[in-house]
């Protein structure tokens, strides 16, 4: 039978199946508590703070935040300055950076989410004074000189251990690529250089997620309620992917992607700062500087694999058709995709993926995700949910709160921000524990069904999902190297290996069931500012995953030996290993160029078959 049949006889069935079969289904803990409407919570007036921080009880509590951390930082740059070359010189950079990191890190976060304009304000103001100490710190010639002390010893960087050593020429090159090596006059046009890149970094990101709006009068009235009410103009906050209604989707089209004309600006000024200090520190362009310390190292590699793939896809045509080839899978996914939503929705409600996620993540990892209740204050919206992720033998992991519907002035995007770092903290003698937020924009339950979602929309959870458990699962000794905090092209890996789970119909078989009445309905679905001068790493992130997903996975997705393997050699050391020394644990090879061009080729053969896929198998 093929695949279109198969689809076909699967809609016929469900009709017969929803009278035949009306047994209501019992759903997990964390199954149940996505599935279930948000509560709001009587006691939202008493602030304890954000993510259980005192200080951030209201917006005035950053500015107390920043203070308290710049005086860290002044003691601990005293400090690794003036103790004796070693572990310690690195354990003191550690905890400047992650003093440092604990305020930035959540401010970047609550400057673009949280929906009160003063508590975003006070947060943009920390993010760009914290860059600024940041960057200052990146040329402080006196505190570079204690960490070359250390390692242009062989002596004492013989004692240390792999991890450490590591994270100590990380340090180093953050120092090289912002231009310690310059003299004064040239390294204070780098920190310059720095902090406007900073600025327009922010106002081009803030600028990135604003709606755009249009006159009511223009929009068709029975369309105006897919789009948000502002007197006479109605919003435009994002392109309306997931609407069935092509109208709707070319509205969105249309007026979310008008040129703005002040933005272009912003964009033109932001390359030609970063192309200026790339100059200025010594390299060739801004992706020489970007790509050092990645698995491609340079640009000429990244370019040589998608020449590479170009040849392998089709020899007698330009490089360009690469792309097309890969908008025509777009729109071939689409076409697919493109099913009335009623049909398959039902079978993923947002709390049945969650429990798929449960169930996969124990079955992997001994891993298991627990709904709690947040304190007061500690959350920013009423339907944020909170996840402690607690292993079977180690214990509580870490936190991820989800931040997963759409409301007003919070972007459109789908994304992960690590607020705090896991380290092992030497002064306590504890594991700091890692905290995540996943943010997403999914629509809200209505008042007769949970919040049902297209595949695309699963397949971005289990994306992100694969991120927010790099975070989980890294036990790294150094904050500076925990969970993503690695190279932009094997951060993805996690990311995108996830995304072969969700589409793999035996995992898919374990939850993707009717929210009323529990059948299940096998089906097989097929960043300018963070990813400046990186975004091959989706491509190079994509050839690995597909290489690990096929080597380990897919003979077995469920397989906990596997997923161990998995844990140790690729998640657990965050960026404390070389990116491809972690590629080759897993595989137990080491891949060459024409593996990746292979893998990525493979990826892109259409095949309808593997689209859809029921249970005959």
């Amino acid at each position: 039978m093929s695949a279109c049949k198969r689809l076909l006889y699967f809609v016929r069935q469900r009709s017969l199946w929803t009278h035949v079969r009306r047994n209501v289904t019992t759903w997990s803990p964390v199954g149940a508590a996505f599935n279930a409407k948000p509560h709001r919570r009587l006691n939202l007036i008493e602030k304890n703070g954000l993510f259980g921080v005192p200080e951030l009880s209201c917006p005035a509590g950053f500015q107390a935040a920043t203070e308290t951390a710049l005086k860290n930082t002044e003691r601990l740059v005293g400090k690794a300055c003036s103790c004796s070359p070693g572990v310690e010189t690195v354990e003191s950079f550690d905890q400047l950076s992650d003093g440092l990191c604990k305020v930035a890190d959540l401010a970047d976060f609550v400057k673009v989410a949280h929906p009160d304009p003063a508590f975003r304000e006070a947060a943009e103001k920390t993010c760009i004074e914290i860059g600024t100490v940041v960057e200052k710190l990146n040329t402080n010639v006196k505190l570079c000189k204690s960490l070359k002390i250390l390692l242009d010893n062989p002596d004492i960087v013989a004692k240390l251990d792999p991890n450490t050593r590591k994270v100590a020429e990380l340090f180093m090159f953050d120092f090289e690529i912002s231009g310690i090596h310059l003299d004064d006059k040239l390294r204070k046009e780098a920190v310059a250089l720095h902090v406007k890149l900073l600025d327009l970094n922010n106002e081009f990101l803030v600028g990135a997620h604003l709606p755009n709006r249009i006159a009511r009068s223009a929009i068709p009235e029975h369309l105006h309620l897919h789009f948000a009410d502002e007197g006479s103009f109605i919003q435009v906050g994002g392109l309306h992917a997931d609407s069935p209604d092509d109208l709707v989707r070319e509205i969105a089209y249309r007026i979310y992607l008008y040129p703005n004309a002040d933005l272009v600006d912003c964009l033109e000024e932001l390359l030609k700062c970063r192309y200026k200090l790339a100059k200025l520190v010594g390299y060739d362009s801004y992706g020489h500087r970007a790509l050092k310390g990645t698995m491609a190292k340079t640009p000429a590699k990244d370019f040589k694999m998608m020449r590479n793939m170009k040849k392998k896809l089709n020899p007698r045509n330009s490089v360009s058709d690469f792309f097309c080839s890969q908008h025509i899978l777009y729109i071939m996914e689409i076409f697919l995709y493109n099913i009335e939503p009623s049909l398959y929705s039902p079978y993923l409600s947002l709390g049945a993926c969650m429990e798929g996620l449960n169930n996969l993540f124990s079955q992997l990892y001994g891993v298991s995700l627990m709904s709690e209740h947040p304190s007061a204050g500690e959350v920013w919206s009423e339907d944020v949910r909170k996840l402690a992720v607690v292993h079977e033998t180690e214990g509580l992991l870490g936190y991820i709160y989800c931040d997963f519907y759409h409301r007003q002035h919070k972007p459109q995007q789908d994304c992960h921000f690590t607020i705090r770092g896991g380290r092992w903290c030497q002064e306590t003698g504890q594991y700091q524990l890692p905290v995540v937020v996943l943010m997403l924009s999914l629509p809200h339950p209505t008042k007769s069904a949970p919040t049902l979602l297209t595949p695309g929309m699963m397949e971005n959870l289990f994306h992100e999902m694969g991120h927010a458990m790099h975070s989980m699962l890294g036990r790294t000794r150094y904050q500076h190297v925990t969970g993503t905090r690695c190279a932009t092209d094997f951060a993805e890996v996690p990311s995108i290996l996830m995304e072969y789970f969700a589409t793999d119909y035996r995992v898919l078989s374990q939850f993707a069931r009717h929210y009323e009445t529990g059948q299940a309905w096998q089906l097989r679905f097929s960043h300018l500012i963070g990813y400046g001068a990186k975004y091959y790493s989706y491509l190079m992130s994509r050839a690995v995953a597909s290489m690990v997903w096929k080597q380990c996975f897919v003979q077995d997705p469920l397989n906990r030996d596997m997923g161990e393997r998995y844990r140790q050699e690729m998640l657990a050391h965050g960026g404390a290993k070389e990116p491809m020394l972690m590629v080759e644990g897993m595989l137990q090879r080491r891949p060459t160029m024409e593996d990746f061009v292979d893998a990525l080729v493979s990826e892109l053969n259409p095949n309808f078959e593997t689209f859809i896929m029921d249970s005959e198998s």
